[in-house]
């Protein structure tokens, strides 16, 4: 059964900073892009950042650019999210997600494997 379980969330006050894991397992996704997704009260789900397979390219929203830090660890079968400067805005639920397309990109239906989700929630 493949599992992607993320780790690292909670809370934490306004300009600090958590770092997320999601480890995988059931399956090796070294040869697949990665993401992060995030889903706040009452707003949909957007991409935060992505991470191809590779490492080579990589995406980020805007409103996270300079802040966020994705990267991952094939060896590990491991994807981390580093969040740094963190705003109140960036309080919601943050799920990885795992692709089996062969492209890349960051829209939510090419995400084939999805985790629970963890929270982080950012105090002002």
């Amino acid at each position: 059964q493949v599992q992607l379980v993320e780790s690292g969330g909670g809370l934490v006050q306004a300009g600090g900073s958590l770092r997320l894991s999601c480890a995988a397992s059931g399956r090796t996704f070294s040869s697949n892009a990665m993401g992060w997704f995030r889903q706040a009260p009452g707003k949909e789900r957007e991409a935060v950042a992505g991470i191809s397979w590779n490492g080579g390219n990589t995406y980020y929203a805007d409103s996270v650019k300079g802040r966020f830090t994705i990267s991952r660890d094939n060896a590990k079968n491991t994807v981390y999210l580093q969040m740094n400067s963190l705003k109140p805005e960036d309080t919601a639920v943050y799920y990885c997600a795992a692709s089996l397309e062969t492209g890349w990109g960051m829209a939510i239906p090419s995400y084939d494997y999805w985790g629970q989700g963890t929270q982080v929630t950012v105090s002002s």
